[in-house]
């Protein structure tokens, strides 16, 4: 008999598939392939570029570097930017170059990617997280000042899918307690809230060019400040504290040179920098182009029942790294997997990380801990964005998704 219902289920639910199928090719016919989570715009421009790198003596650290640390810090509106090869990596040497080490406590999120805390561990201080906005998945700045101990030593906010924290409050908190601030803008090149963009209000702000970034190099990230003796720690921190480069020592021939403090291989090279040199003449354009398709998305889905999206609070220039909605009554998990059957690349961004392993044993953090993060963890589903999307796949995947939100009631 048990076997017979799991057989009956099972036909149910392929039945429920196919015809979910039917129904979006039916609603979206010129679509003739899956949606893909993500889709890079590389090209032409880019394999001329690395093109030149090839032609020169220099492959790693070198002038091509330098010209996209000038272009990327004019574009984000600082004085300083040194490349590096992740985002991670940047909030690691930021935090060192700070003087945050063991002992010290950094408040920070637990909605978001683990890499922001493993940066914190990774300079032996110890993350304390706060909960976040309900509304935004952003840390609650009316939580922080709670958090704060004789210990701490800075804030490590994270500007998720694109939408900047509260800066300005989180500023005021820092300033009264004597508090650095490192800002994780992975998810926000582009974005602003009340005047003021990632580094303004900060001491420095870590960027990512991973694979699915808006600009992209594989890997790789930046850290910028408008400090210049910070800036000049960070150089030698992100190539193992040496005071010449290899370019240094090709361009002014040969010298002596030191190792002046423990530094680490986080230096970026010159074919990532010749990889995203190109799409910086185009950020805003897909920026733009992004904002068009959050726009057809967010129209689209007031008619699909059960489904919200993150608010984007007053002020805010919002950098749409991600499209994101939630969706709750514990069915996230089959839509997910029921939009991905349908060839519909939905991603999770991302489960409230406290309740990993890692955290549980060394923070003896649990489940209940932060439940506005847990609530968002359990709901958040990513669906397909990026600047080569056509308006009619956000059509078909918001079809989709309201198909298999109908089988799985």
């Amino acid at each position: 008999m048990v076997a017979a219902a799991n057989v009956d289920a099972a036909n149910s639910h392929h039945h429920g598939v196919r015809k979910a199928r039917a129904s979006l090719m039916a609603t979206t016919k010129r679509r003739t392939r899956p949606i893909p989570f993500y889709q890079h715009g590389l090209g032409r421009a880019e394999l001329e570029a690395i093109a030149g790198v090839f032609a020169g003596p220099i492959l790693t650290t070198g002038e091509t570097v330098a010209q996209f640390e000038r272009r990327f810090a004019e574009y984000v509106g600082r004085r300083h930017a040194l490349g590096v090869m992740s985002c991670t990596g940047a909030l690691h040497i930021a935090l060192i170059a700070l003087g945050i080490g063991p002992g010290d406590e950094v408040v920070t999120t637990p909605m978001t990617f683990v890499a922001t805390s493993l940066a914190i561990m990774e300079t032996g201080a110890t993350p304390v997280f706060v909960d976040v906005e309900a509304d935004t998945g952003n840390i609650d700045a009316e939580r922080v000042e709670a958090a704060i101990t004789e210990r701490t030593r800075a804030i490590v906010p994270v500007h998720l899918y694109g939408q900047m924290a509260d800066m300005r409050a989180l500023r005021a908190i820092a300033d009264r307690h004597h508090l650095r601030i490192v800002e994780d803008a992975a998810h926000c090149i582009e974005g602003s809230r009340d005047g003021a963009r990632p580094g303004d209000l900060s001491d420095a702000a870590c960027y990512s060019f991973y694979a699915t970034k808006s600009i992209t190099c594989g890997e790789g990230g930046a850290v910028v400040t408008d400090d210049p003796e910070l800036a000049k720690t960070l150089g030698l921190l992100r190539l193992h504290g040496v005071t010449k480069t290899a370019h240094d020592r090709e361009r002014e021939g040969f010298q002596h040179w030191d190792t002046v403090t423990l530094g680490w291989k986080y230096n970026m090279d010159n074919i990532q920098a010749a990889i995203l040199l190109p799409q910086l003449d185009r950020i805003n354009s897909d920026w733009q182009r992004r904002m068009e398709l959050a726009a057809r998305y967010e129209e689209r889905l007031r008619t699909v029942p059960h489904v919200s999206v993150p608010t984007t609070r007053p002020g805010v220039e919002h950098a749409r790294h991600l499209f994101t909605i939630w969706i709750g009554d514990g069915r996230r998990d089959a839509v997910v997997n029921g939009l991905r059957e349908l060839g519909v690349g939905a991603m999770v961004n991302y489960d409230a990380i406290h309740p990993h392993t890692l955290f549980r044993e060394r923070l003896r953090t649990k489940i209940g801990d932060f439940p506005r993060a847990e609530r968002i963890g359990r709901e958040t589903i990513s669906l397909p964005f990026h600047a080569r999307l056509e308006p009619e796949e956000v059509d078909g995947v918001v079809e989709a998704l309201r198909s298999v939100l109908e089988e799985a009631r």
